[in-house]
């Protein structure tokens, strides 16, 4: 059933007795005032019977139902689907608790009650009879005690009963007004009056409700004590537990925001840190930068100034002096000239390059070390190429045989000897035959971005090569390098045989490598005969050597055709 919140509708009150708090439990919980024909639900939830009436309906959820014409609504307390039945609103059970917490509320609200019995509205009911559920002043209360059929009711004082806070009333019949419901009909179980009993119920098995409340009170109290108490004290115990655990979580949830806040801080006081620093270096960079441009910009103007009005003097006097005036002033402007050609400030001896800072980068996934105790990257990095520091690793660069792809590596370090760790250089890599200017290598140069260059190639030609690799148009250091390309592997297409008489079983036409003959007409070597080697050997070039390399291929035709293998 609905019971009141914090605030209570007009008129009701929250307290009984001196001053005790009491729950109110007479209002409805749709229009929060005392309860005008409680109906109970279903799902032992009660309203009044209009603001039922006034709930939107659900349409039939099947065939079945829209067959039968039900009505469902939807419970505004537990949002239950409840089931009108087909009388609608009026065929609901009324709630007898709840009238009489209507009953108790007008009672604590009038403070006093009109005696049930006699008939002068001026007596004030003092007891009431838990039986009949009557209100007796003191006159009627001893006159109900000394009736021998009333003498065993129980009745209590109102006050007494105000102050438990319960107060019972009869049960009347809806069909017979003044009648109360005092049997229970086991045919139909419902509760009924006598004239039910005696009329609709004739032939039904009715009861006394008190001797039947034993019954069924125990199947009820056997539902609540044994199944659904148990379940109730196991859905609190999860229900605190529930509660806990969120609590605990929103703890645990704040206290894990406040360290990431405090993380955040401290690491973004750590990059601003990190950037001051790595701004600093920039700013150091450039102001050393812009020094050293100043300078050799001073140097390269006084060295203009003094050069151009010596070159201006010496052009004015040899174009507009005299010989006795060249004469006089040779050895002067002879001296000043020489010492200006001994300054070394000779642009195409020492090249002045463009700088545009592009040796200056910043590498932001390179471990910077750790900043206030967290680790962080982002390098600043204005390291220059020095090509006489390169290095080349693999064999690459010194031997190779032709046909084959060949490769080596271009390791670039700046002045000091250390790894650049950045590419982007201009690096050149020629080679070229020494014998044959014409027979030129095509290589590829693959930037790695690390600092490293691959350089791949395919000679095709045995012989020696000059290798030229360059950065920024200057050799490394060892360059040019001067690779070996020797010659493919050439395998022997003959046969190893004492001779080509023998191999051949006397053919005339057999050849052999060697340039032995035998006379008769025979075109291949024999043994004894001019030519021959006087020992095993190839028939496709004449090498004695069984595991060896061809050197040279037969003059014409294919042996084979003539040539068979013995064993010698």
């Amino acid at each position: 059933m609905s019971a009141c919140g914090e605030e209570s509708a007009p008129g009701v009150s929250n307290t009984s007795g001196k001053g005790n708090v009491r729950k109110c439990r007479a209002l409805c919980g749709v229009c929060k005032r005392m309860y005008r024909e409680p109906k109970l639900l279903s799902c032992l939830h009660t309203f009044c019977a209009d603001c039922i009436r006034e709930l939107e309906r659900f349409s039939p959820l099947s065939a079945a139902r829209e067959q039968a014409q039900s009505v469902t609504v939807l419970c505004p307390e537990c949002d239950s689907e409840v089931e009108l039945p087909r009388s609608g609103v009026d065929g609901l059970a009324a709630d007898p608790l709840a009238l009489d917490e209507v009953f108790m509320e007008t009672l604590l609200l009038e403070k006093s009650a009109a005696c049930d019995l006699c008939g002068d509205a001026e007596a004030e009911a003092q007891q009431r009879c838990e039986v009949c559920s009557l209100n007796l002043c003191d006159f009627c209360s001893q006159a109900h005690r000394r009736q021998k059929k009333t003498s065993s009711h129980a009745i209590h004082s109102l006050e007494e009963l105000k102050r438990q806070g319960r107060l019972s009333r009869p049960v009347l019949c809806s069909l017979h007004p003044g009648q109360e419901l005092r049997l229970f009909c086991e045919t139909c179980d419902l509760t009924v009056c006598l004239e039910c009993a005696a009329t609709f119920h004739r032939d039904h098995r009715c009861s006394p409700t008190h001797e039947v409340i034993h019954q069924h009170g125990d199947r009820i109290r056997e539902l609540v004590s044994r199944r659904l108490r148990p379940r109730l004290v196991r859905l609190e115990e999860a229900l605190r537990c529930v509660e806990v655990s969120q609590e605990a979580w929103q703890s645990r949830a704040e206290e894990m925001a406040r360290e990431i806040q405090a993380f955040a801080q401290a690491y973004t006081s750590a990059v601003a840190t990190h950037c001051r620093s790595l701004l600093r270096s920039l700013e150091d960079l450039r102001l050393q930068r812009r020094n050293q441009l100043q300078l050799q910009r001073a140097q390269l103007q006084q060295a203009l100034f003094d050069i151009r009005g010596s070159v201006d003097f010496a052009e004015r006097l040899l174009t507009c002096g005299s010989e006795a005036e060249i004469l006089s002033v040779k050895g002067v402007t002879t001296r000043r000239l020489m010492s200006l050609l001994e300054m070394g400030y000779d642009p195409h001896v020492t090249p002045v390059s463009h700088d545009s800072g592009s040796n200056i980068c910043f590498l932001p996934q390179e471990l910077a070390g750790q900043v206030e105790g967290f680790p962080m990257v982002g390098v600043l990095q204005a390291k220059t190429v020095d090509p006489s520091k390169c290095t080349i690793q693999g064999e690459g660069v010194q031997q190779c045989v032709e046909g084959q792809k060949c490769e080596f590596t271009l390791i670039s370090r700046d002045s000091a000897g250390e790894l650049m760790g950045k590419g982007g250089d201009s690096v050149l890599v020629s080679i070229i035959h020494t014998e044959k200017k014409e027979c030129k290598v095509e290589t590829t140069v693959i930037d790695n971005s690390d600092g490293s260059y691959a350089v791949s190639y395919t000679p095709k030609e045995p012989g020696f090569y000059s290798v030229w690799v360059c950065v920024k148009a200057q050799h490394v250091k060892g360059s040019p390098f001067v690779l070996k390309v020797k010659r493919k592997f050439q395998r022997h297409h003959g046969i190893f045989h004492c001779c080509s008489f023998c191999s051949s079983g006397g053919a005339k036409e057999a050849r052999c490598g060697c340039p032995g003959t035998m006379p008769g007409g025979f075109r291949g070597c024999g043994h004894g005969h001019k030519g021959h080697p006087g020992k095993p050997h190839w028939s496709c070039c004449g090498s004695v050597l069984e595991s060896s390399e061809c050197v040279r291929s037969l003059v014409s035709g294919s042996h084979r055709g003539h040539v068979r293998t013995v064993e010698l």
